[in-house]
């Protein structure tokens, strides 16, 4: 188990952890649908109240926040007093991406179900590129007897252009962008599969790339795990936030499994990293309500913005 420091607690079902440059740490509460800031001195400042279940976090070439909001969940408690999403929320309020002003806490909504076309449902996580576009993906929703098929899409940051890009993927939640910006990687939940994805050009995919269509399977574990978010590391290494049997999962490029450092909370959903050199990492503890550092063995990959 990795020797850590708890940064900041009390958040209910923290995800998408942005790390700031004053040192302080932007996560979302999804149970809670607001945003927060955490500070190094254990202090907490609530930034914006989207609603819903807000997920993923991305600072954008505006500086401001970029949203995913999945629209909610319902919880149970576990007995032994993990926090644990249970399906669509029974007052889901529709998937999203919203933009949020990191100074007064506005909210915009950006993308919403039905623009361009286009299905949103639960999206989950995002990331930026270096043309100032993301990648997000839409991890859809479970109900009772049926489970969303969903995609991978591609925006751009002023409203102007959405598109799902690959279809269907098989609920995707973590995405990250090599460090050349060549290849899109993906991490499914349910199947715990790695996919990495050729990138031709802004918003586009190889489609022929693998046997089954745009992606290929790059790594899945044995045991009893599920893959949620996931980080890249500045040497290429992709760091995928494990389920169940708890931590990071540290995957190299040609699909090796480099390392796993295993966490406490089985619900452990994203990483990102700050601090000098990029060495400190910052993990989402979600059940247990939990965001930690601890020193990492290499650097992270900066972000776009």
């Amino acid at each position: 188990m990795a020797e850590f420091t708890v940064f900041a607690d009390g958040l209910r079902f923290p995800e998408g952890p942005v790390a700031m440059p004053d040192g302080s740490l932007v996560v979302v509460e999804i149970a809670a649908g607001r945003i927060t800031r955490c500070f190094p001195d254990g202090t907490k400042k609530t930034v914006a109240e989207p609603g819903g279940g807000p997920n993923g976090l991305a600072i954008g070439p505006d500086g401001m926040l970029y949203c995913c909001n999945n629209g909610g969940f319902n919880y149970v408690t576990h007995p032994s007093g993990l926090l644990i999403p249970h399906g669509q929320a029974d007052d889901y309020s529709g998937g999203r991406i919203e933009r949020i002003d990191l100074e007064t806490g506005k909210v915009e909504l950006l993308y919403k179900d039905g623009d361009f076309g286009c299905v949103l449902r639960g999206p989950n996580d995002i990331v930026f590129d270096a043309h100032g576009g993301f990648w997000f993906t839409d991890h859809g929703k479970n109900r009772p007897r049926e489970r969303d098929i969903t995609g991978i899409f591609y925006a751009k940051a002023d409203g102007s252009h959405l598109e799902e890009v690959i279809f269907p993927s098989e609920n995707p939640n973590g995405i990250g962008l090599s460090p050349d910006g060549g290849t899109l990687y993906a991490a499914e939940t349910y199947t715990c599969r790695l996919m990495a994805f050729k990138i031709t050009s802004a918003g586009k995919v190889d489609q022929a790339g693998g046997l089954g269509g745009a992606g290929v399977p790059l790594y899945r574990p044995a045991g009893y795990k599920f893959f949620d978010s996931l980080g890249i590391e500045q040497c290429g290494n992709i760091c995928v936030a494990t389920i169940g049997e708890s931590g990071i999962s540290v995957i190299s490029p040609a699909g090796d499994l480099v390392e796993f450092v295993a966490t406490p909370d089985p619900f452990t959903t994203n990483i990102c990293w700050g601090g000098e050199a990029m060495k400190t990492a910052y993990i989402t503890l979600s059940g247990t309500g939990r965001l930690i550092s601890l020193p990492w063995a290499r650097a992270g990959l900066p972000l776009q913005y």
